[in-house]
């Protein structure tokens, strides 16, 4: 079924994507790590709604990403012996290399 304005109920891709534009004008200098860290999180955890990145001046002058989940989602994006965690931080520090950036991506409890 398909509604008057040609859409078939689905969520619309427009709408990710002005909240990816949002998180990465918040992002620090750093959107494009920001925004594949926001996306790369919210597939592994539960919650997704919960998930929130933020930046800050990390240590030796890289910059900081600091990750947030839901209740119990820590544990799906650490996953076994830190196996997940380590694959996004290197997707991620990839990622950063367009913007010209160093970072340091923290998850915190």
């Amino acid at each position: 079924m398909s509604d008057a304005d040609g859409s078939d109920g689905a969520p619309s891709l427009e709408a990710d994507a002005a909240t990816d534009e949002t998180a990465a004008a918040d992002a620090g200098g750093a959107p494009n790590a920001v925004a594949v860290l926001e996306y790369l999180v919210k597939q592994v955890v539960d919650a997704p709604d919960a998930v929130s990145v933020s930046t800050s001046e990390g240590r030796r002058g890289n910059l900081q990403l600091d990750v947030r989940v839901g209740d119990g989602d820590m544990g799906r994006v650490i996953g076994k012996r830190g196996r997940i965690a380590q694959s996004i931080r290197t997707v991620v520090r990839a990622a950063a290399v367009k913007d010209d950036v160093s970072v340091d991506i923290e998850f915190v409890d």
